[in-house]
Order: C-alpha cells, then sequence, then structure tokens
C-alpha cells in the first residue's frame, strides 16, 4: 500500500470560544485550559458528511493526478452518515463521478478511518483492487447538545482523505493494531432513536445527541492508546527516536499530551490542530495527515505513527513509512 495523494475540506464556518460563550456558560479560557481548542468548524445545511468527503477527495484527486473514474472502491468511515442507507460511500461516489467504484461504509467512530486504512490495505495486498480512495468525513454539528457545556465544545465538522494504490513495492503499512472494549460502550454513545423506540427504550429530551463520560473517555484513551501505539512500533521494529511525526486522534490537547508523554515522545514531533477544529472523529486523522505533510515536508522513508481512538470503545494504530 502506497499513500499517493491526501486532502481535506473544512467548513468555510467558524464558531470560537468567544462565540460559544453566547450560547452556553463557558468561557474562551475555561474550554482552552481544559482542552487546548480555541474553535472549530461548523457545516452550513448543504454541506453533509457526503458534500464534504467528496470536497476532500476532489482536492486528493487533483494532487495524485488521477481521474474519479481510476478509483476502484471508495471506503468512507463516518458516524454521521447522510442517511441509514444508501451509504454515504455510494453518495460520494456519484458526487465524484466514480463510476467503476465500489463503495460502503465503515463505523469506528474516531478510530474509524485507520480501520479504513487498514482495510484498503487488505485489499490492495489481495490484488483485488488497485486505487482506493479512503475517507473521514463528519458532521458532529449535527448530534450535539447545544445546551451541555461539557461536550459542544469539544466537536466540529470537516473530512479528510486518502488515495492509497498498490505500487508493486513493499507497502507503506509496517504495522498496524485495531482493537475494541464493547463493555464500556456506555461511556460514548449515540443512540439510533427509531431503533430505540422500536426496542422499548425511554429516550430523554436529547436521546438524539451524543452522550459521553469525558473522565472515563479521557482514561480510557490515554491507557489503549498508549498500548496500541506500543504495539505497531514493536511489530514495525521502529524505535520512537526513528518517528518524523506523531499523528495522533485531535480529541483533546491534554490527551495527545499525555500520550506523548506516556510514549516518551518530543514535544516537536508531535502534530496537532485540536486549537482550530476540535475533534472532528474519523476526519482527525486524514486531516491532520493532509496538514502535517504540508508542516513537516515528509520525506520517502519518513515513519509516521498514526494512533487514534474512539466510541465503541475502539482503537487503532499504524506506523507508516511515507
Amino acid at each position: 500500500m502506497k499513500i499517493i495523494a491526501t486532502g481535506r475540506y473544512l467548513p468555510e464556518k467558524v464558531l470560537s470560544n468567544a462565540d460559544l460563550e453566547k450560547i452556553v456558560d463557558t468561557t474562551d479560557e475555561w474550554i482552552f485550559t481544559r482542552t487546548g481548542i480555541r474553535e472549530r468548524r461548523i457545516a452550513a445545511v448543504h454541506e453533509t458528511s457526503s458534500y464534504m468527503g467528496a470536497e476532500a477527495s476532489r482536492q486528493a484527486l487533483a494532487k495524485a493526478g488521477l481521474n474519479a473514474t481510476d478509483i476502484d472502491l471508495i471506503i468512507v468511515a463516518t458516524v454521521t452518515p447522510d442517511a441509514t442507507f444508501p451509504s454515504t460511500a455510494c453518495y460520494i461516489q456519484n458526487h465524484l463521478g466514480a463510476t467503476k467504484a465500489a463503495a460502503f461504509d465503515l463505523q469506528a467512530a474516531c478510530s474509524g478511518f485507520l480501520y479504513g486504512l487498514v482495510v484498503a490495505d487488505q485489499f490492495l495486498r489481495s490484488g483485488m483492487y488497485k486505487n482506493i480512495l479512503v475517507v473521514g468525513s463528519e458532521k458532529l454539528s449535527s448530534i450535539i447538545d447545544w445546551t451541555d457545556r461539557s461536550t459542544c465544545v469539544l466537536f466540529g465538522d470537516g473530512a479528510g482523505a486518502a488515495i492509497v494504490n498498490s505500487n508493486g513495492t513493499k507497502s507503506q503499512l509496517l504495522s498496524c493494531d485495531l482493537g475494541s472494549n464493547g463493555s464500556l460502550h456506555e461511556i460514548l454513545y449515540l443512540l439510533n432513536s427509531n431503533t430505540a423506540k422500536a426496542n422499548g427504550k425511554e429516550l430523554g429530551p436529547n436521546g438524539a445527541c451524543m452522550v459521553m463520560a469525558g473522565q472515563d473517555v479521557f482514561k480510557q484513551a490515554v491507557t489503549e492508546m498508549a498500548k496500541s501505539a506500543r504495539k505497531s512500533l514493536t511489530q514495525a521494529g521502529v524505535e520512537v527516536a526513528d518517528l518524523r511525526c506523531v499523528i495522533t486522534h485531535q480529541a483533546n490537547s491534554r490527551i495527545i499530551d499525555a500520550l506523548a508523554d506516556r510514549l516518551k515522545i518530543p514535544k516537536e514531533k508531535t502534530f496537532s490542530n485540536v486549537q482550530r477544529y476540535g475533534n472532528i472523529s474519523a476526519a482527525c486523522i486524514p486531516v491532520a495527515m493532509s496538514e502535517a505533510d504540508e508542516e513537516f515536508k515528509f520525506q520517502p522513508g519518513d515513519k509516521i505513527l498514526l494512533v487514534a481512538f474512539g466510541g465503541g470503545l475502539t482503537w487503532a494504530s499504524a506506523v507508516i513509512e511515507w
């Protein structure tokens, strides 16, 4: 597997901490000291997950010098699909005119893009496909309780995409680790309101909104991402000193700092854009990859650690060689 291009799309509308002060009982200082977030992007009505994912994909296609008809498969990671069905991947296929591509969604919450990257690698190794588009796209503003200051300050909207192909040489994916723990699903979840009602579950006034036990998620995120990262590094035979860059899930600056501390990663090797976008779930890693490539100016042979954590609970990590 070779990553030949990345792309990103962020909505134009910016919601700053100062703006949030007018909505809920909070302050810029309270938000920033606890999360590291200054602002986040909020999608307009027309900026659906498929719209944003398609825009990020167009940027990646242009960088790769490919046409949409060159894509064999589209994998989309999202927790905010346009519809229950068809898949958001099918909508993106239509937006792009990728008429030769199979398409499906993959749901692993914030770990979704890395899960998708690993799935794409398996298709490429099998020889079934040549060019695969992997997208993470989220419109989290649509599932947030805007009266809950503990969650509404954390999340934003956006999309990232990567095109990977089989280049006939060794895979850039040196190692990977995927994991989950469904017994802890109640610390981070979003009920399907229709299904919940059909199953006799009582929904509160905000039953269609995300629910999160912040402190519990924090502890699990740091613990599981650190374990997963160590597994991937060991499997790849790569030391922290060998890494050019570490790209983590952009949930909270304290989580990023705690993870770096556990793994003894120098701050200058850790990329972060959480201050600009907040947590954009499955879009975090691909958006960060796209920006980090521009900031670090990755060269062939550079080794990068990717690591994420999300509802499920799920986690994932990978070591790639640029």
